[in-house]
C-alpha cells in the first residue's frame, strides 16, 4: 500500500510548531544554566527617563536611579511573576567604594565630584535572597566608609558584582547588537569571541572608536573570573530570552579562554 501523504499543516498550526521548536530548544539551555548566576546589567538607553540631568545632579541619580527605578523595575518583575527586591539606600546597600580620581594634564588630581567605584559587595546579603528565589535589584552607586554616596559607572558596578558572586554570566543589555565585523551590515555580527579573538579584533582595528573601551571592559570581567558575556540590544524585544535560550543568540558572547578550552574537551568527551 502507498505510503500515506505528509499532512500540510494550516497556518495557526506551523506558528503552534515553531513555538513548540523554541520551547523545546530553550529546555535543554534552562536545564544546562539551572542553578547558576546570571548577572544583567540594564543601559541607560534600555530604561531611559526624560529627566537629562540625572548624571549631573546627585539629588536626582539617587531619586531617580537609586529608588524610582529601581523600584520600578522590582514592581514589573513581580507583575510578570517573578520575586524581586529592591536593594538601595532607602532599603539595604550592597555596594561600598571610593572616590574616582583621576591625574589632569598637569599631574594634578581631577576632582571628579561624586563619582566613585566598587571596593566591595555585600556578597552575603545577593547570596541570601537568590538562595530566597529572589531577584536582587541594584542600583550602581555606592557610598563610602564616612557615608558619602557615589555614582558609578553601571559596567564596573555590574563587574564588581559578578565577580563578588561568581556568576556564571554577565548580560549587558544595551543600544548595540553586539560586536559586528562592518558597523554598516547588521549581518556581520560575531555571535561568539574567545578573549583572545577579541583581542585580535581590538589589534587589527576591527573593533574600533567607542567599542573599544567596551569590550576591554569586558575582557578585564572575564580575567576577573567570570566565565562568559553577552552583548545583546536591549531595545529588541525578548532579547535577553533568545540570547540565552536559543543556540546561536541574537548578540555576541565573549567566553574566558580557559573556558573555551574547557568546553572543547567536554564536547570531545561526549563524542567518544
Amino acid at each position: 500500500m502507498p505510503t500515506p501523504a505528509k499532512p500540510k499543516p494550516s497556518s495557526a498550526q506551523n506558528k503552534a510548531i515553531q513555538k513548540a521548536d523554541t520551547l523545546i530548544e530553550a529546555l535543554g539551555w534552562i536545564r544546562k544554566f539551572r542553578d547558576t548566576t546570571t548577572v544583567i546589567k540594564l543601559g541607560g538607553s534600555v530604561v531611559e527617563h526624560p529627566d537629562s540631568l540625572r548624571h549631573l545632579l546627585l539629588d536626582i541619580v539617587e531619586k531617580v536611579l537609586a529608588t524610582e527605578l529601581n523600584h520600578e523595575l522590582v514592581a514589573k518583575i513581580e507583575e510578570y511573576g517573578g520575586r524581586a527586591m529592591s536593594l538601595n539606600f532607602l532599603s539595604t546597600n550592597v555596594l561600598f567604594g571610593e572616590k574616582l580620581a583621576l591625574d589632569g594634564p598637569d599631574g594634578e588630581p581631577v576632582d571628579l565630584g561624586f563619582v566613585g567605584e566598587v571596593t566591595r559587595v555585600d556578597r552575603l546579603t545577593i547570596e541570601n535572597l537568590m538562595y530566597a528565589g529572589q531577584v536582587p535589584v541594584i542600583p550602581s552607586m555606592a557610598i563610602t566608609a564616612d557615608g558619602q554616596k557615589l555614582n558609578v559607572n553601571a559596567d564596573t558596578a555590574a563587574t564588581a558584582v559578578a565577580a563578588a558572586i561568581g556568576a556564571e554570566k554577565l548580560v549587558v543589555l544595551s543600544d548595540i547588537p553586539g560586536v559586528l565585523l562592518d558597523v554598516s551590515d547588521p549581518e556581520s555580527l560575531v555571535h561568539s569571541l574567545s578573549a583572545a579573538e577579541a583581542r585580535r579584533l581590538i589589534a587589527d582595528g576591527t573593533i574600533s572608536a567607542g567599542m573599544i573601551p567596551k569590550i576591554e571592559g569586558c575582557l578585564d570581567t572575564l580575567e576577573r573570573g567570570v566565565r562568559k558575556i553577552h552583548i545583546i540590544d536591549g531595545r529588541l524585544r525578548h532579547s535577553l530570552l533568545l540570547e540565552i535560550y536559543t543556540t546561536s543568540g541574537v548578540g555576541t558572547e565573549l567566553i574566558r579562554d580557559d573556558a573555551l578550552a574547557a568546553a572543547a574537551q567536554e564536547a570531545a568527551a561526549a563524542t567518544r
